[in-house]
């Protein structure tokens, strides 16, 4: 799904981020637990991956226990990483944070003199806000339920010798992983009006009948969904919610907007909607294509400069 969502803050905050890097000692990035691999910023993996990196699975009491641990192994795994899953809510585990971090750059926090200096970020919409408001136990932070809340690099004092600097949420320009694109929106780090609705849920339901149908079909009372095609699902939950229009037919925006809701809630249960490995396959898919993709590109580009006669003329925007 082609989703082109960068305001004008992303590009101050990662002006912001690429000049404060230098003086932080641990990076911490919050994942929304339900997706953490589409989740995870490649811009931000390009401007603090010298750094050690805290992953913080948030949202955990939203996703698949079993599929969160896979996430956890799989990023502890990595060097200078750690990772932790927590609900941004809950006071004590969010204090595992300046565990972690003292943990990843132990020559730092124990003075003054040597204060740990870590670097909060996340997409929009995963949490971020909340998490430091539980930490610090005021409303350091504005939170609200629409993508891009935060629009100021704050600078907070967790602890002696601990600050904190959070950064607005920050998708990437462009997004090469096509599973990613749908499975952002339909956890809401997306704004609504950048994708479209019926075409997510459908996407998120085609998921879901392969991975949790017993979810489906105890939440919205239907049966044997895996034999369904994705269009009837969603008519078949619109139906049975009261989504109609004239003559019976049913209302699937309003069918797509129940089904996304429902996902973003866990009202359908504990859900996860990738692991290690598929994410891993649909990187390497979405790489592929788009080193395809710039390649024609270039082609193009180096074709019309080429051509005689004809003004030189820069390549096709993404």
């Amino acid at each position: 799904m082609a989703i082109q969502w960068f305001p004008g803050h992303m590009h101050l905050t990662r002006k912001a981020i690429a000049e404060r890097i230098a003086e932080i000692d641990v990076v911490i990035e919050l994942l929304d637990a339900r997706l953490p691999g589409s989740s995870a910023n490649p811009m931000l993996a390009e401007l603090t991956g010298h750094k050690p990196g805290l992953k913080v699975l948030n949202k955990q009491d939203l996703a698949d226990p079993g599929r969160t641990a896979l996430w956890l192994a799989h990023y502890n795994a990595q060097p200078a990483t750690r990772a932790i899953g927590l609900d941004a809510s809950q006071t004590a585990p969010a204090r595992q944070l300046i565990e972690a971090c003292r943990q990843l750059a132990p020559q730092r926090g124990g003075s003054m003199a040597k204060p740990m200096r870590v670097l909060i970020c996340g997409i929009p919409n995963v949490g971020k806000s909340t998490l430091i408001n539980t930490l610090v136990g005021t409303r350091k932070a504005k939170t609200g339920d629409e993508a891009g809340v935060t629009k100021l690099e704050q600078r907070i004092v967790l602890a002696d010798g601990f600050y904190l600097w959070d950064t607005p949420g920050m998708l990437w320009p462009r997004i090469i992983v096509a599973q990613s694109g749908y499975n952002l929106a339909a956890s809401g780090a997306i704004g609504r009006n950048a994708f479209d609705e019926e075409l997510v849920a459908l996407e998120l339901l085609g998921y879901l009948k392969r991975h949790y149908a017993g979810l489906l079909e105890a939440r919205f009372k239907l049966d044997a969904v895996a034999g369904l095609g994705d269009e009837e699902v969603l008519e078949a939950i619109g139906r049975q919610r009261g989504a109609l229009l004239g003559k019976g037919r049913v209302n699937l925006q309003k069918a797509a907007e129940i089904v996304m809701n429902e996902f973003r809630s866990a009202s359908l249960g504990r859900i996860t909607l990738e692991t290690p490995e598929e994410f891993g396959q649909w990187l390497a898919a979405g790489q592929l294509l788009d080193a395809e993709r710039q390649a024609k590109k270039e082609a193009r580009g180096r074709g019309k400069k080429r051509a005689p006669g004809r003004e030189e003329a820069p390549p096709d925007a993404a």
